[in-house]
């Protein structure tokens, strides 16, 4: 048999779509040709596989060979595909069996001595794989995390050799039974935060509704600590969330097995691009916003950051997804994200502070803060000061509730929404506020006076309505009152003031 046909995976964006890799042996100068639209790194496939398969004893045909990556006109990337490559030569040539092969798929990079390297996006593929009711047969240390995907059936090895020995029939490969191991690092505790009563009831509320918040105040008042600890408040991740997170990280190739089921926590620099931030690259990867997906996203020093990175949040603020287009290719990625962001009140931070210390002019300030535009400051849900404690909260002990308490009631009120509308507050849509978020009489009457006052727009209208069922939520209420809108208002107030 001069030619042979196996199934692997490529990778575009959350999609894996199936590649079959088709090898054909011929007679006449030996060569190896390698089509069907292959990156760099696949081109290269050709010396790895030709020393892997001479170093585990097997002859290297000196023939004409040609292998096909279909379809052709999606691009392929990484090592993923040098184990198929070298199954495909060998079934080919004979040294292999190949019947049965066409109930597997196969993904891995191949050393030079034969043995298997883990692949990027190994949870990805086997997610589709496991549509197709295939085996996956992947190097043994990208099997924990494939297993993820418990409808898949996962097949771990760890050198060429045991793949042939599978397919032969004489020393077959046991599926993974392994679990995925849980992550055991404390998380900080909100409670070692002194003093701030105001910003941790904040933190409760943008936690309990899935909604944006911004802190501003002096530096070393502790708005880093609180952003730090805002992940422990958060509900645990459900199944489909962690995967989805998890899925996510695996593309990107940083997933790590012991972070399953945790929310991420990304806090990127203000001196990333806007690629870094929000996915890029001649081969699209995700970037910070899609890390965070189902987690929290930080920005420290939010002002410093570039404003056209800033201006590429709006939309996935409001859609939770990015599409990354470019001239070859077009991959979309979730950013469900929960945003988090901090800055100075001026440029020295010290403005307001009781010291006196700001000598920043009027022009300054209002440069600075002028650097992040009204429409991104319109999709922030709430905006809070911080301001700097005084000797007595610093030297009396830390009080206030622990993590796992506030925790609880986070969970208790995102509940009731789940129950109430099958979703949290800030996922809302308008027609879905008309029918959940009504105030009562007292608390129309407070939002007119709001909305004339601060002149609220139409999104900033809607968005007090949700933090505002939301603060009902943390209270039990199924109606919202004056004082639900009252909070919720004050909450918008730190908008207006700019």
């Amino acid at each position: 048999m001069s030619l042979a046909i196996l199934k692997s995976r490529a990778l575009a964006g959350m999609e894996a779509p199936e590649v079959t890799v088709e090898v054909h042996l011929a007679n006449g100068l030996p060569g190896f040709t390698l089509v069907g639209l292959p990156e760099t790194e696949v081109k290269e496939a050709r010396d790895r596989v030709r020393a892997a398969i001479q170093n585990c004893r097997f002859e290297f045909p000196q023939r004409r060979i040609t292998v096909n990556l279909a379809p052709a006109d999606l691009p392929k990337e990484s090592g993923r595909f040098d184990l198929p490559i070298a199954l495909g030569i060998l079934i080919a040539s004979g040294q292999v069996a190949g019947a049965g092969s066409d109930g597997y798929e196969f993904a891995g990079e191949l050393g030079l001595g034969g043995e298997l390297r883990a692949v990027r996006g190994a949870l990805a593929m086997c997610h589709h794989a496991a549509n197709s009711q295939r085996a996956f047969v992947l190097p043994i240390a990208s099997a924990q995390e494939a297993a993820l995907v418990r409808s898949a059936t996962i097949l771990p090895a760890r050198n060429l050799l045991e793949v042939c020995a599978h397919l032969n029939g004489t020393d077959a490969l046991a599926p993974y039974g392994g679990d995925a191991a849980r992550a055991s690092c404390a998380e900080p505790d909100l409670a070692e935060v002194k003093g701030q009563a105001q910003a941790k009831r904040a933190l409760e509320v943008a936690a309990s509704g899935g909604h944006s918040l911004l802190m501003r105040g002096p530096p070393g008042t502790g708005k880093s600590m609180l952003a730090a600890r805002f992940a422990g408040i958060l509900p645990p991740m459900e199944e489909d969330e962690a995967l989805e997170s998890a899925a996510v990280h695996s593309l990107a190739g940083g997933f790590r097995i012991e972070r399953w089921g945790q929310r991420p926590f990304r806090s990127p620099h203000h001196s990333a691009s806007s690629a870094a931030l929000v996915g890029g690259g001649g081969v699209p990867r995700p970037g910070e916003i899609s890390l965070a997906h189902r987690g929290v996203l930080f920005l420290d020093e939010l002002p410093e950051f570039q404003r056209g990175v800033l201006e590429a949040l709006r939309e996935p603020l409001e859609s939770g997804r990015i599409v990354v287009a470019r001239a070859m290719r077009r991959c979309e990625f979730p950013a469900r994200f929960q945003l988090l962001a901090a800055m100075n009140p001026c440029p020295c931070g010290w403005l307001g502070h009781g010291s006196g210390r700001c000598r920043c002019s009027p022009d300054q300030i209002a440069r600075y803060r002028g650097k992040l535009s009204g429409p991104l400051l319109d999709r922030i849900d709430l905006v809070i000061e911080v301001p700097a404690l005084g000797e007595d909260e610093l030297l009396a002990a830390a009080d206030g509730d622990s993590s796992s308490a506030v925790r609880a009631r986070v969970v208790a009120a995102r509940a009731c929404q789940r129950q109430r509308q099958d979703k949290i507050n800030a996922e809302l849509t308008v027609k879905e506020i008309d029918a959940h978020c009504r105030a009562d009489a007292a608390g129309q009457t407070l939002l007119k006076q709001a909305m004339v006052r601060f002149n609220l727009s139409a999104r900033g209208y809607h968005r007090v309505l949700k933090v505002a069922r939301s603060i009902a939520d943390l209270a039990g209420a199924s109606d919202i009152g004056s004082a639900h809108i009252a909070e919720a208002i004050h909450y918008r107030r730190g908008m207006a003031e700019d």
